[in-house]
């Protein structure tokens, strides 16, 4: 073992307590942090039925974005299952909704030594799979002296990120070019991980671009859509994140739109409570889309508390403000309502999807603005003009059509 990775595996030994805490405060919230505790640290019940090709998606982002992946995998290699994994209850609970008994399921362990082994022993995967950001160096050092091909794929590196991992130099590029591959999302994702020591890196697209709207989800919107009534001006806040609702909150008070719907997003489900009560301090009258019952004409604000449902809220909305923009979290992928014909508004803060947010810019399917109430103000300027809303949404189906391929670019990539 290497000095840096020795102090690496250190580090995790002592931070241990702190996840187990972790596990245990987010399970206050949701339950489902108490299944399968064996898993992150490779104990593993259900029998393994190889061949597997394993593909790991840490979160709901990056499991819906793996769908067009795992498809091509499935239809290039039908004699394989696929191994899915993740790191979150709500990753996994988006596995079983997507694919539900067509690829195996687990949690990828804790990147203890120990750990890792139990799960390759267990597995056997032919080859790996790690979508944007998952860069586990005890874990892709095993796979690497076992002889077990491993990419990064959909792979995405912010300056922010690329600043962090560019502390620990040669730590960095010896991980990363014990990876058989990379590929990467865009030109300047490729140019930082080349900057760090990536050796092998493809520019394959975004996977998020090989995503089409859900038909049964947007007929799902469509439906809702037509009970408020088609005259009925709706704004999705979609994808918020803490302190982003109060002030989309504020400046939504002070909007003159008649009749105006405010469709509210958050980003994490344990998150709901804490919205809703927000809202309901605000005094604005609102449902909740858990209850299940008719929106009212009356209620202008449906929390959208719901898992799996982003498609209906983009197919039921005029005009998208992206959450995590507003503040400094980097933004959320803006593809999905692009891809549903939604327009969409992005505050300052988007580093993570920095290139994707400037094609859309630039295509006219997005507007960039410095922050909540011009975010506001801008959707209000959409809403009283629908023929610019319309064409906004149009060129937004139009850009996604245009970068769609990054599924069979990255499955030709993988060799084993």
């Amino acid at each position: 073992m290497s000095a840096s990775r020795f102090v690496y595996t250190l580090l995790l030994y002592a931070l241990l307590p702190r996840a187990l805490v972790h596990l245990w405060w987010r399970a206050r919230r949701q339950p489902a942090y108490r299944e399968h505790i064996g898993e992150r640290f490779g104990r593993y019940a259900a029998p393994a039925r190889a061949p597997l090709i394993w593909v790991h998606a840490v979160s709901v982002g990056e499991t819906r974005a793996a769908a067009p992946l795992i498809r091509e995998l499935q239809h290039r290699y039908p004699g394989h299952r696929v191994l899915l994994t993740h790191m979150t209850p709500t990753g996994r609970e988006t596995g079983h909704v997507l694919f539900g008994n067509g690829v195996e399921r687990c949690y990828l362990p804790y990147d203890f030594p120990f750990a890792v082994a139990r799960f390759l022993d267990h597995y056997q995967p032919v080859c790996g799979i790690l979508l944007e950001t998952e860069i586990w160096p005890n874990l892709i050092h095993a796979c690497h002296a076992r002889k077990i091909p491993v990419y990064l794929a959909n792979a995405r590196m912010s300056e922010k990120s690329r600043r962090r991992y560019a502390r620990f130099p040669a730590f960095a590029a010896a991980c990363l070019n014990e990876l058989t591959g990379i590929s990467a999302q865009s030109r300047d994702d490729a140019g930082r991980l080349q900057g760090l020591g990536a050796a092998a890196v493809a520019v394959t697209g975004n996977l998020k671009f090989d995503i089409t709207p859900d038909s049964a989800l947007v007929a799902l919107g469509t439906g809702w859509r037509t009970h408020w009534g088609r005259a009925r001006p709706v704004l999705l806040c979609a994808s918020t994140r803490d302190g982003e609702e109060e002030l989309l909150l504020a400046a939504v008070q002070r909007l003159d739109v008649r009749d105006l719907l405010v469709l509210i997003v958050p980003r994490h489900p344990q998150r709901f409570d804490a919205v809703a009560a927000l809202i309901e301090h605000s005094g604005i009258a609102y449902q909740r889309r858990s209850a299940g019952k008719p929106v009212a004409a009356t209620t202008r604000i449906v929390l959208g508390d719901s898992m799996g449902e982003m498609f209906a809220y983009f197919a039921a909305s005029d005009v998208a403000i992206i959450g995590g923009s507003l503040l400094p979290y980097g933004a959320q992928n803006p593809i999905e309502a692009c891809a549903a014909g939604c327009p969409v508004i992005v505050g300052p803060h988007t580093y993570n999807f920095a290139e994707v947010v400037q094609l859309a810019v630039d295509a006219g399917a997005a507007v960039r603005v410095d922050d909540a109430p011009a975010a506001v103000a801008a959707a209000r300027e959409l809403l009283l003009d629908p023929a610019r809303a319309q064409q906004m949404g149009a060129a937004g189906v139009a850009f996604t059509r245009e970068h769609r391929g990054a599924a069979q670019r990255i499955v030709d990539l993988v060799k084993f």
